[in-house]
């Protein structure tokens, strides 16, 4: 794995230096785009509105528009002065419980490595997050934007969760929503009797991407020219006719099917 981002943990006056790998692959498959007449793949070209000509990538600079409609042209270096230590730290603030912060600020989760000069202080703070169950709040930036961070830890590694900020969360006051009053109490323990009885303990490897791979045997089937059937959606209506009865039938299914 190559690192896209060196730098620094701040916690307190301790410096700890890193390396930031992002934590994910893509598990999708890898299609191109192709003219409708003739199969040949779509390229997308960097162009200049005045020339009409290709601009090559080492050719092409950042720059802000000001009123006026000049553009000020930006540099790396200019991004890095304009705050040196956020560009090359990643500065822990506070402890927070990680159940306190919810599931919809989270964006993207990356590992820390640290440097060789850092492995004893990493480890600290890896044991630290792991025996208080905390999880660090931090800003850093990169590709020239502020971020907003949290840091965990498991046995092995820390990890960083990139994480939204408050203003970039759309309110939800527009969506047309149910009232908790229009729950029976009586339904309510009914639903909560079927989410203890299809509880368990989280295990991620029993969940798998099936959809790729029945798009990959279609593909091949497809290649050997055998012909797929358009798929019809198919909805499982429920004999019950109200809510309770709903609910009461699921209990029975679910109890059937463990005996």
């Amino acid at each position: 794995m190559r690192p896209i981002w060196t730098g620094a943990i701040g916690f307190g006056l301790v410096n700890i230096p890193v390396k930031l790998y992002s934590a994910t692959e893509n598990s999708t498959l890898d299609l191109d785009m192709l003219d409708k007449k003739d199969h040949a793949n779509i390229h997308f070209k960097r162009v200049n509105e005045k020339t009409g000509k290709e601009v090559k990538w080492e050719n092409i600079v950042k720059g802000y528009k000001m009123p006026n409609d000049e553009y000020v042209v930006l540099t790396d270096q200019d991004f890095e002065s304009a705050s040196a230590k956020k560009t090359k730290t990643i500065e822990i603030t506070d402890f927070v419980n990680e159940q306190e912060i919810e599931s919809i600020y989270y964006e993207t989760p990356y590992y820390l490595e640290p440097e060789k000069s850092g492995a004893r202080a990493y480890a600290l703070l890896r044991e630290a997050l792991l025996k208080t169950k905390k999880a660090g709040i931090a800003t850093f930036v990169m590709r020239n934007k502020e971020s907003l961070a949290i840091l965990k830890a498991n046995e092995k590694v820390i990890i960083l969760n990139r994480i939204r900020f408050e203003e970039e969360i759309r309110n939800p006051a527009d969506l047309s929503l149910p009232a908790k009053a229009t729950i029976k109490s009586n339904e309510l323990k009914m639903a909560i009797s079927l989410i203890d009885q299809l509880s368990g303990k989280f295990n991620i490897t029993q969940y798998k991407d099936t959809y790729s791979g029945d798009l990959m045997k279609m593909i091949k089937a497809k290649a050997k020219g055998i012909k797929t059937k358009e798929p019809k959606m198919r909805v499982v209506h429920s004999k019950a006719k109200n809510l309770m009865d709903q609910l009461k039938a699921s209990l029975v299914t679910k109890s059937k099917k463990a005996s």
